[in-house]
């Protein structure tokens, strides 16, 4: 397609794909009230209605055989989740303050996630078996997540305080209102058109990157996974300005999970991953140091606007290397 095409779909399918994750956040929230999720497990899924552009785009790429993109997409996204939710709400919002116990549960299960979904976007693990790693550390984490007051008083007491504190600053604010008939009959159109919409982003992305010699791996690192969270990058930045500090940072590591889990490891799975490129291992690793960086950072009592300005550097460093190398 022409460069004018190919930019004006881009402009369309994004448009879609961003609107139709917030209808989608906004009715599995609802549908989650109406069934009595706990607070966090509704952040969890509200979360993923946001997160749906970053894997939908990223399944797309890999079911249309362009895997540097998939991969890129979910490498570049959650590098740029953590500068943008974590680093851009810091500078705006000034400290992002975080609990500890929080902190301890949620960036441990984020960094092993990310160490697993590294593994399996180089080739070092094969998909089903980053897979059921995957799900053997975050399968207990939602279970723990989802748990109410009373059933939370026979946890272990670091373990019962970090989910207390999840479930206070858990990502609730405009999504209350309990689900009727319509809200469900919506989700299907709405999880429709963000899959539409991804795939008419990958296909105007793949169009200007073809055109303008424009590498998959790029394409996918810094220009999809861009795109594609801006949703959550928007919520993030509520939430911080609201002194929300750990419903953001949960909006993050949780964000990156969930592109780790259904965007990486299940197309590896079903159509496998061939060998990573030097770059691509690059991204993957610089994905799992900056997620160390980023959680440790947290531990410090939040993150200030001086943290919040490293994590930018660091993604702009990985942006540099990956445009100049890609």
């Amino acid at each position: 397609m022409s460069a004018p095409v190919a930019l004006l779909l881009l402009a369309a399918a994004f448009a879609v794909t961003v609107a139709a994750s917030v209808v989608l956040a906004r009715e599995l929230d609802r549908i989650g009230e109406r069934l009595g999720f706990s607070e966090a497990l509704l952040g969890m899924v509200t979360a993923l209605g946001a997160d749906a552009p970053e894997i939908a785009s990223a399944v797309a790429a890999v079911v249309a055989g362009h895997q540097d993109t998939g991969v890129g997409v979910v490498v570049g996204s959650n590098v740029f989740n953590l500068a943008a939710l974590l680093g851009v709400s810091a500078l705006i919002a000034g400290p992002v303050r975080i609990h500890r116990h929080g902190l301890l549960l949620n960036g441990g299960v984020a960094v092993v996630v990310a160490i697993i979904g590294a593994l399996v976007a180089i080739d070092v693990v094969p998909g089903s078996a980053g897979l059921i790693l995957a799900l053997v550390v975050l399968a207990p984490y939602v279970v723990v997540s989802a748990l109410h007051e009373r059933a939370r008083s026979r946890l272990p007491v670091a373990l019962r305080e970090a989910v207390a504190e999840e479930q206070r600053d858990a990502r609730r604010d405009e999504f209350s209102a309990p689900a009727t008939t319509q809200d469900a009959l919506a989700v299907v159109p709405a999880l429709a058109a963000v899959v539409g919409g991804a795939y008419g982003m990958v296909a105007a992305a793949q169009s200007l990157g073809d055109r303008f010699d424009v590498s998959d791996l790029v394409l996918g690192a810094l220009v999809l996974a861009a795109l594609t969270s801006i949703p959550n990058l928007i919520a993030a930045v509520r939430l911080a300005r609201h002194g929300r500090g750990a419903a953001c940072v949960s909006e993050a590591l949780n964000s990156n999970n969930a592109n780790i889990l259904v965007g990486l490891c299940v197309p590896a799975l079903v159509l496998g991953f061939g060998s990573a490129s030097g770059v691509e291992t690059f991204a993957a690793l610089w994905m799992v140091g900056m997620t160390i960086v980023a959680v440790g950072f947290g531990f410090g009592g939040g993150l200030t606007r001086r943290e919040g300005a490293a994590i930018v550097a660091l993604y702009v460093a990985f942006a540099v290397v990956v445009a100049t190398t890609g």
